[in-house]
């Protein structure tokens, strides 16, 4: 009994997300890239870890940290997408553009991405705007077999 509440409230909260993530991206325009980000100064920095698993669709989860106003917030994050072949890990760090107030950084970010991972070679970058405008910029480092190029829904929490 106690597996068939676990997998249901597991359902659920899959179905939730996907849910949310689905509505974020037929109703927000991504404007990410260099011209995205020209002549502004980043207002914070991230450093995130996640593991990504992609079959045409992909998953990803995984945690970090931003840095913003001389503060330390830990944050997780859970994404669906697609575009991809593969599993790794992604080491990925870099700026946050447009963003106000630490209390803007969680919930639903769209994000593009490409890169490559064979073995510990890599190459690549991601990069996200959320429904205030912010836009993060990451550098990534990826470890595994993964050749990717898409799209992804995630959604940031911040851990208490």
């Amino acid at each position: 009994m106690l597996m068939r509440k676990g997998s249901s409230r597991l359902a659920r909260r899959v179905f939730g997300v996907a849910a949310m993530l689905w509505l974020t991206a037929c109703s927000s325009n991504i404007a990410v890239g260099p011209e995205a980000i020209k002549g502004k100064r980043p207002s914070g920095w991230v450093e995130m870890h996640e593991v990504q698993a992609a079959y045409i669709g992909s998953g990803s989860a995984g945690g970090g940290t931003l840095s913003f106003n001389g503060r330390h917030y830990p944050f997780t994050v859970a994404g669906v997408g697609i575009g991809g072949i593969g599993l790794s890990t992604i080491e990925a760090q870099g700026e946050v553009y447009d963003l106000k107030d630490v209390s803007q950084f969680a919930g639903a970010w769209g994000e593009a991405r490409y890169g490559f991972a064979l073995g510990r070679a890599s190459a690549g970058e991601l990069w996200l705007q959320n429904g205030s405008g912010a836009i993060m910029r990451l550098r990534a480092k990826r470890t595994g077999l993964m050749l990717t190029l898409g799209g992804d829904g995630i959604v940031i929490s911040m851990n208490r």
